[in-house]
């Protein structure tokens, strides 16, 4: 497995202020909170959005402990529909590391990249956020993401205020 220099930016919406929506215009497209999200569910979302990107924190969880997890009342889970067809998700955090809500996972399908749902995506889960209360939306993005993620971010309204850098096994 290669070892990779891996930058990691977080970003941030410091008041709803500063939120730029942008919507697409598609009248199919439907955005359902998982209320009762099964943990083989998680894992279908989890696995199909972050495949391409090396996302494998939550690969290890056990069934409990994925459940425990998304049970939870600080965890908002949002999966976005196309034609009745799951394209990709947002998992909200309102219990992060730092203040405010934190966008803990945020990921399209690949067959559904390059359309304008990353942004309308983004921006559901922004609104989300902020309905329920936050006064701070943030997330970070690392250079094993899509390479539009961070552009998807600042169109938002997001400003960087922390970098760091890291080394990192990868599978290839």
């Amino acid at each position: 497995m290669p070892i990779v220099t891996v930058t990691t930016t977080y970003l941030e919406l410091p008041s709803r202020a500063h939120f730029r929506p942008a919507f697409s215009p598609v009248p199919e497209l439907q955005l359902i909170e998982a209320r009762e999200p099964l943990p083989a569910f998680y894992r279908f979302l989890y696995g199909t959005a972050g495949r391409d990107y090396h996302w494998t924190d939550r690969l290890s969880w056990s069934d409990a402990r994925l459940h425990a997890h998304l049970a939870r009342p600080s965890v908002t889970l949002l999966v976005l529909y196309l034609h009745g067809t799951p394209i990709g998700y947002v998992e909200l955090e309102r219990e992060a590391a730092e203040p405010g809500t934190e966008v803990a996972y945020f990921g399209l399908f690949p067959p559904f990249h390059g359309r304008g749902f990353g942004k309308h995506l983004l921006s559901l889960g922004v609104q989300r956020a902020y309905h329920d209360g936050a006064s701070r939306v943030w997330v970070h993005t690392c250079s094993l993401d899509g390479p539009h993620a961070v552009a998807n971010y600042r169109a938002r309204g997001f400003v960087a205020y922390r970098t760091t850098t890291h080394t990192q096994m990868i599978e290839t």
